[in-house]
């Protein structure tokens, strides 16, 4: 799957996925774009103070809009425009770690095969970070995206009487996520002993090709009733070179479906794991034919198909266009 920015309004649905043309998260263009903010900001009336919240507004809003694979660029921006570490460091944390949540943001964790999925889910309540597959607790760097201090957890009973269910879960669902995603990785948790989250990233950078893309879904079972609600996000960001082409897509999709849940677990998984295939499945088809169309439907709203005289222009004329200007130009002078 292919991995980008969000900065586009969201369309609902794979068959509504919608692109839009903005500058507002390219590496120099978020720049750009901030930077205006600020001056604005700057201009306003001698009696009006900008306050460090409205300024650390515009930076949230900005940092939490940043494509995957560019929240370094975007990061340095803002806090050269903001000029103040300090507060960028007091006030700006909570955005770091939604960004990297929100994002399913995958890391490498000493002493574990494989990456872990930095989630919701599994943030503990002093900052630490949970490995639910190999019970390793970590700490973790929302400006570097690294890992450290990774230790084994300490178990709970809590923990062993909802494990077995979870595990059972997670080997299944791990076989699919293997099968269906080139580069995939899941996580999967029983916040509640009734209750299964599963968290699945692909993505794709590719900034020598100026473009990356994530793939993220979410998905939660409440297994005494077997209502399984899930929401797949795909978000594309292409563009080229500095402040010229910047096009973003983000698009989402919200599942609700119901299972049987007087099953055993294993056999509540495999059901589990065919709804999502088929949403999944479903909302790739839907962003496909999207694609298909979309040089007929979004792009002409994006760019004139005609200059305003409604008349092509003739490139390979316009030379001669403007050697006959030049001549007149002259005879006129003489």
């Amino acid at each position: 799957m292919a991995d980008s920015p969000a900065a586009a309004s969201p369309a609902e649905g794979s068959a509504s996925a919608a692109a839009a043309a903005s500058g507002t998260t390219n590496t120099s263009s978020a720049a750009a774009v901030v930077a205006a903010a600020m001056a604005a900001l700057s201009t306003s009336s001698s009696t009006d103070t900008v306050s460090d919240e409205t300024k650390m507004r515009i930076c949230r809003n900005f940092i939490l809009s940043a494509p995957p694979g560019e929240f370094t660029e975007v990061f340095n921006d803002v806090r050269i425009l903001l000029g103040n570490d300090a507060l960028m460091k007091e006030r700006g944390q909570s955005a770091f770690v939604q960004y990297s949540e929100d994002q399913f943001t995958p890391v490498d964790v000493e002493g574990v095969t494989g990456q872990v999925l930095i989630t919701r889910y599994a943030r503990l309540a002093d900052g630490r970070y949970l490995d639910p597959r190999t019970k390793t607790v970590f700490r973790f760097d929302h400006i570097r995206k690294e890992s450290r201090d990774a230790m084994p957890m300490e178990r709970t009973a809590l923990v062993e009487l909802s494990e077995g269910v979870r595990v059972e879960f997670e080997v299944i669902i791990s076989a699919y996520v293997a099968d269906h995603f080139r580069h995939g990785c899941c996580a999967v948790y029983a916040p509640k002993d009734d209750v299964i989250a599963v968290c699945i990233e692909d993505h794709n950078f590719q900034p020598d090709n100026q473009w990356n893309g994530r793939w993220r879904s979410e998905w939660l079972l409440q297994r005494n009733t077997g209502q399984l609600t899930g929401k797949i996000r795909v978000d594309v960001h292409y563009y080229e070179g500095t402040q010229n082409s910047n096009v973003q897509l983000k698009t989402f999709k919200d599942v609700s479906v119901t299972l049987a849940h007087d099953l055993p677990p294993a056999e509540i998984a495999r059901q589990m794991v065919g709804a999502m295939a088929a949403a999944e499945k479903e909302f790739q088809i839907g962003l496909n034919e999207s694609y298909a169309n979309m040089s007929d439907t979004t792009f002409k709203a994006l760019r004139r198909a005609l200059p305003v005289t409604r008349t092509k222009m003739e490139w390979d004329k316009l030379v001669y266009y403007q050697v006959g200007a030049d001549v007149q130009t002259k005879h006129s002078t003489h």
